[in-house]
């Protein structure tokens, strides 16, 4: 009888112990044996005739024949036994084997790797057991391997790791059952958190250590960070931060910059990190000559010299640079050069340090959408995100299209972040479109309160749900509770009406509104509207709507203003109306570029008992000053013109509050200086001036400043007499605001002072609202 065996450890070990530090060293120990190590040469030359399997519980023995690869009627030799045995430990299934030869059968003895009956974890307090066992390899009713375990070892080590739980350890330790079963438990030290003790730079001469501190993500341990994580090492962001150096110093004139090298060291009590940046500055340059070379006809070369921000004897500035780049590859795109490359030729001029810049303009190849993939939309249907992009596959690709699609699905406000990205396709010619999507809460319930210098505290409520079933519907309700108003609305919007870019959508509202205090009436209102809107181009649209309204002004003080009292009773307002909207804003819920212009005009009088035409205009613009300093100026105004007389009083405007920051709620305009009472204005105008910024506290804090001026009027009322004042003086009011992104959701606090204002006007001080989404 001859023999072939592998030799296998299969010494059964009650556990093994390993820490961070020797985790890397018990991995590289693991070693599948060689498989022709004891197998000696095959004298017999005899066909197989029968293959006998020992040793086997679970596994049926045509599965091991199967992976074996010998047959009946074979003629073996050493090379066919190596790769039988190779194949048998490859499998996974088997602690040890053996073959062996006698005559013309073979017999094939397996020693079976047992099963995981369990797996636990103890001592995990900041990793829930889910988390874990979703990373790891062995599961309950799996083959339990050595190098399983071991793989699984420093995967928990390297989840703790992420964590920033550089002190953690684990000991695996395994414990024998009957039936050839075990249960792993890993027992778990987290230890602290390891965080950076000291950040140092060593080569930076232009800018000091702690600039540059302000510059990186990683932060030194401080107080206050158990609001952030970037006091935590994490070798990831360390990679960022040499990007973000890089960036830094190129937007400065350092073209050369290079960061040589990047170490964390741990300290000896392995509870902090010393992170040291190795950098090499170079020379600091300045722009030359600055040109453009293109082998397209027909380019309008005076509009791309005005879009880009790089000029001679400027500093050098990279980041303008690609700025720059991504203009012209924009306007290309709108003059209809669809396929583009652009390749910016930088000349160093190392005597008088200047960098002259030519902006090499060629045809690109015609490349075509082939795929678009879609990932992260795990509520989002596919059919919301793709009807959004403005590239269908099969189109010729467009990198304007491709950024203006990333643009409106960031406007949707249904993802924290957006990611699309593009990789070769099947041929050259091809294109795959990747769209990585990280979805937000889009429930949102809002609160909303202030304080005033008549009214004192009052508060709101609303629900609303942007993206009801991941259809991109949006439903929504509010109601508003307090001592002068009680306002009940629910609305619902299809964006893409009959599956066309139809807006659709209605409203339904009962309001019941104390306006004692400023006019001296209650008035109850209920009613509806319609709307459908639609894109007239990429950024202008238009909208109708049809709204029947009914209105009853009752509870009027006994002294109220005779032109109150003359308003008692019911009144109906049949309107339609339309508007249109032209948008530029980079984006629109949290705009620090661009503008946006919105006419709207209403007619009153088809039916019910008010006539009227009304126009309405509103314009805002955003100009980024510097990196989180944003420069606002907005503006609105409008017009109401009765068509058989008077105007009723809920159809004039009013302004104050919201519209006019340091004035109450319609705090300013045409009053009856003896009651006291606002009687509304048929014309009016705001304007405002704010500037937002950082108040230098980390990022991940969210909190921003803001310094604003509010300015504007409202006057021309149809009452007249004596006891009426109708001014239309400038008022104006300066203020500061404080805006947080909290964990419960955004807040913001305003505090203004009206240094313009007539001596009836009311005032306000202190206006705050905050919300939080579901």
């Amino acid at each position: 009888m001859k023999s072939f065996r592998l030799f296998h450890d299969s010494r059964k070990r009650r556990h093994v112990g390993v820490s961070l530090c020797t985790a890397a060293l018990l991995l590289s120990s693991v070693a599948m044996p060689e498989a022709h190590a004891a197998i000696t040469a095959v004298e017999d030359r005899l066909p197989v005739e029968k293959i006998v399997i020992r040793g086997n519980q679970r596994i049926e023995p045509q599965t091991i024949t199967s992976y074996l690869g010998i047959h009946e009627g074979d003629i073996l030799n050493r090379y066919d036994l190596d790769k039988a045995m190779s194949a048998l430990f490859a499998s996974g299934f088997f602690a040890d084997v053996s073959i062996q030869r006698s005559g013309a059968d073979v017999y094939v003895t397996v020693v079976e790797n047992p099963t995981v009956n369990r797996v636990a974890f103890e001592g995990n307090d900041q990793i829930d057991d889910e988390t874990l066992e979703k990373e790891i390899q062995l599961k309950p009713r799996s083959v339990y391997t050595r190098p399983k375990i071991q793989a699984d070892l420093a995967r928990v080590l390297e989840i703790y790791r992420r964590t920033g739980r550089y002190s953690a350890s684990v000991e695996p330790k395994v414990i024998t059952r009957e039936q050839n079963r075990v249960d792993v438990v890993f027992e778990i030290q987290e230890g602290d958190v390891t965080r950076v003790a000291a950040i140092n730079f060593i080569g930076n001469k232009a800018y000091s250590g702690s600039a540059l501190e302000d510059v990186i993500r990683t932060s030194e341990e401080c107080f206050y960070c158990f609001l952030t994580d970037d006091d935590k090492y994490d070798p990831d962001r360390l990679q960022f931060d040499k990007q973000l150096l890089r960036k830094f110093y190129t937007s400065q004139g350092y073209a050369d910059f290079k960061v040589e090298s990047a170490i964390a060291e741990l300290t000896p009590e392995r509870d902090g990190f010393y992170i040291t940046f190795t950098v090499d500055e170079g020379p600091k340059y300045d722009f030359g000559e600055v040109t453009f070379e293109s082998s397209l006809k027909g380019i309008n070369s005076e509009r791309l010299q005005k879009l880009v921000t790089t000029h001679s004897g400027e500093n050098y500035d990279g980041e303008a640079v690609e700025n720059s780049i991504d203009a012209i590859v924009d306007e290309l795109g709108d003059q209809g050069f669809a396929f583009v490359d652009i390749n910016p030729k930088l000349t160093r001029h190392q005597g008088d340090l200047t960098i002259d810049l030519k902006y090499e303009i060629e045809e690109g190849p015609r490349v075509y959408v082939e795929r678009i993939n879609i990932t992260g939309n795990l509520r989002t249907l596919d059919e919301v995100v793709r009807r959004e992009f403005r590239l269908a596959e099969g189109d010729a690709f467009s990198t304007s299209k491709l950024q203006r699609s990333e643009q409106r699905l960031r406007n949707l406000g249904f993802f924290k972040d957006v990611k699309v990205t593009n990789e070769r396709g099947s041929t050259p010619d091809r294109v795959i479109i990747n769209v990585a999507v990280d979805e937000q809460s889009t429930g949102e319930l809002s609160l909303g309160a202030g304080f005033s210098s008549t009214d004192g505290a009052l508060a709101d409520i609303g629900v609303r749900e942007k993206n009801l079933l991941g259809r991109g519907q949006d439903l929504r309700f509010k109601a508003t509770l307090a001592a002068e108003r009680q306002q009940f609305d629910i609305g619902f919007t299809e964006p893409y009406f009959l599956d066309r870019e139809l807006r659709a959508g209605f409203d339904l509202f009962k309001i019941t509104q104390d306006f004692s205090t400023e006019s001296s009436f209650d008035r109850d209102s209920v009613g509806g509207r319609l709307r459908l809107g639609y894109a007239l181009t990429e950024t202008l649209e238009h909208s109708l709507k049809y709204s029947y309204e009914e209105v009853e002004i009752t509870d009027i003080s006994v002294d109220a203003s005779r032109f109150i009292r003359d308003q008692e009773g019911t009144n109906v307002t049949s309107l339609v109306g339309h508007s249109l909207t032209y948008d530029k804003r980079n984006n629109n819920f949290e705009p620090t570029d661009g503008y946006f212009l919105r006419l709207t005009q209403d007619v009153a009088g088809l039916g019910g008992d008010s006539k009227f035409f009304r126009n309405e205009v509103q314009a805002s613009y955003y100009y980024p000053v510097a990196s989180q300093w944003t420069f606002m100026l907005a503006a609105s105004g409008g017009h109401v013109l009765s068509l058989d007389g008077d105007l009723k009083i809920q159809d004039r405007f009013f302004v104050g509050g919201r519209s006019l920051r340091g004035f109450d709620n319609a705090g300013i305009g045409p009053r009856d200086v003896v009651t006291g009472d606002a009687l509304g204005g048929n014309i009016y105008y705001t304007t405002t001036a704010e500037m937002t910024f950082p108040l230098g506290l980390p990022d991940d804090f969210g909190i921003t400043g803001a310094f604003f001026v509010d300015a504007g009027s409202l006057y021309d009322v149809d009452d007249n007499g004596p006891e009426v004042r109708d001014e239309a003086s400038l008022r104006a009011a300066v203020g500061f605001g404080l805006g947080w992104r909290s964990p419960f959701g955004p807040i913001r606090i305003d505090f203004s002072q009206a240094f313009l204002k007539e001596d009836y006007d009311e005032t306000e001080t202190i206006r705050f609202n905050f919300g939080t989404r579901f």
